[in-house]
């Protein structure tokens, strides 16, 4: 619940407005504060739609932020949810602009998917990234020539300005791992996708030193998942885990398809990924020797 604070003080959602800026994660929390207090006033879907001219779906739609929102009828449902306190609407009303505004990634809707375009808003504004990746180096590790290789798999035909965008835009991505207040990425690689010559064997050393490089970083971790574990927990394929500093937006497990993703936030869901993700940080080689590891997959290619 916003609350009203001493003058100067931001409420909760504006911090995380400040501090992350991912309209993606604004129209989350936002709708989910809607959703609690419609709920506690045991109002339906159906009524709080009437009272902006709308239907139920589209209030369900706003309470899971996937739509934006317009100013006029969020100040209608908090009149509606009785929230009379000036502090309290205004905190809110002020998200609504911000929560619309278009992110950075909007650059790139000619070559960003719909079903895409919503993790790249996840990812802006997480705190804590955990990957497994079984075919390739994950996307924010990646180099410019690693990705233009795994971009040409899945686009052989494509124009060669559409395939330079679309490597911008991985590129474009890796930038929140340089600013002042960069999530934690941990990623647990298969042994394969390191050794798989991808690009060619100039490409795959030069992506082998930049991980290398990247490990460097306090932020950034990378272990390895050796052929010698043989089968291990993670037998469905990669999924990726992203926490986030507000306690109203549950972690989120993203898993890709070819032409779509999946988006899990349910508890159980949650629950059973967290254990195969420790699951597979016990059983990749440990952190300490990820160096050591690397070093030997160049030492070999």
């Amino acid at each position: 619940m916003i609350t009203a604070r001493a003058e100067g003080d931001e409420t909760p959602l504006n911090m995380m407005a400040r501090e992350r800026g991912s309209s993606t994660v604004l129209r989350i929390l936002l709708g989910s504060q809607l959703r609690r207090r419609r709920e506690s006033r045991n109002i339906t879907l159906e009524a709080a739609g009437h009272s902006i001219r709308a239907s139920h779906s589209k209030i369900s739609r706003m309470e899971l932020g996937r739509v934006s929102f317009r100013m006029r009828d969020v100040a209608d449902l908090l009149t509606l949810y009785g929230v009379t306190d000036e502090s309290e609407r205004e905190a809110l009303l002020s998200l609504v602009a911000q929560a619309n505004r278009p992110g950075w990634w909007h650059n790139f809707d000619d070559v960003l998917p719909n079903w895409f375009e919503a993790y790249v808003g996840l990812e802006e504004a997480a705190t804590r990234i955990r990957s497994y990746e079984v075919q390739f180096v994950p996307g924010l590790l990646q180099t410019e020539g690693y990705a233009r290789a795994v971009v040409m798999l899945g686009h052989p035909d494509g124009p060669e300005d559409e395939i330079q965008r679309r490597v911008d835009l991985r590129m474009a991505r890796q930038k929140l791992l340089e600013r002042d207040n960069p999530p934690h990425l941990w990623a647990v690689i298969d042994e394969a996708a390191l050794r798989r010559p991808l690009g060619g064997p100039d490409v795959m050393r030069g992506q082998i030193k930049h991980l290398l490089e990247a490990i460097a970083s306090p932020t950034v971790t990378v272990q390895v998942m050796p052929f010698s574990a043989g089968g291990h927990a993670a037998a469905g394929g990669p999924f990726s885990i992203l926490r986030f500093a507000e306690r109203d937006l549950p972690d989120v497990v993203y898993l890709e398809q070819l032409t779509s993703a999946i988006y899990l936030d349910k508890r159980e869901d949650l629950d059973r990924y967290q254990a195969v993700m420790e699951r597979l940080c016990l059983d990749a080689i440990p952190v300490s020797d990820t160096r050591k590891a690397l070093t030997r997959i160049l030492d070999e290619l």
